[in-house]
């Protein structure tokens, strides 16, 4: 009865540490609908990571892209983000890359680029599209989040 009890123990404790996050802050990250260009699938995706400024708290707020080729041939995929304050604000660039994409292959959320706010009681929103080589640019795919949720 003890031996059983000191197993259930050790394999609950064995347990809780495998399921622990390696950081106990990384954010997560939000991904928006889907648009596409050509054979180019797409979504946009969001994370606010926590930080400070001296005392002030703010997040560092991460536009991410992923993309996916649908179609027989390679490609090459241009790519930018945007970032605003949903409540007011201008659209501000915040990155754009570019990426070849494999028959039938895929970006997982890449980092497009990034933007550090002092935290308010707002919601922020980021805004992907893309274009492969010879078409026309995506629609938007938009994402967002509450900047300083915890």
């Amino acid at each position: 009865m003890h031996l059983r009890r000191t197993g259930t123990i050790l394999g609950a404790a064995a347990l809780a540490v495998l399921t622990l996050p390696a950081n106990a802050h990384a954010a997560a990250i939000a991904c928006g609908g889907g648009v596409s260009t050509g054979r180019v699938a797409v979504n946009g995706c969001i994370s606010a990571d926590r930080g400070s400024v001296g005392r002030f708290p703010t997040r560092d707020i991460t536009a991410y892209i992923k993309a996916r080729n649908t179609g027989k041939k390679g490609l090459n995929v241009s790519y930018e983000a945007y970032f605003r304050v949903v409540d007011g604000g201008h659209w501000e660039k915040v990155g754009s890359g570019r990426t070849y994409l494999a028959p039938g292959a895929s970006i997982d959320p890449t980092a497009v680029g990034s933007t550090t706010r002092v935290c308010g009681p707002v919601k922020v929103a980021i805004r992907v599209h893309a274009r492969a080589d010879g078409a026309a640019w995506s629609g938007w795919s938009p994402a967002a989040t509450k900047q300083c949720q915890t």
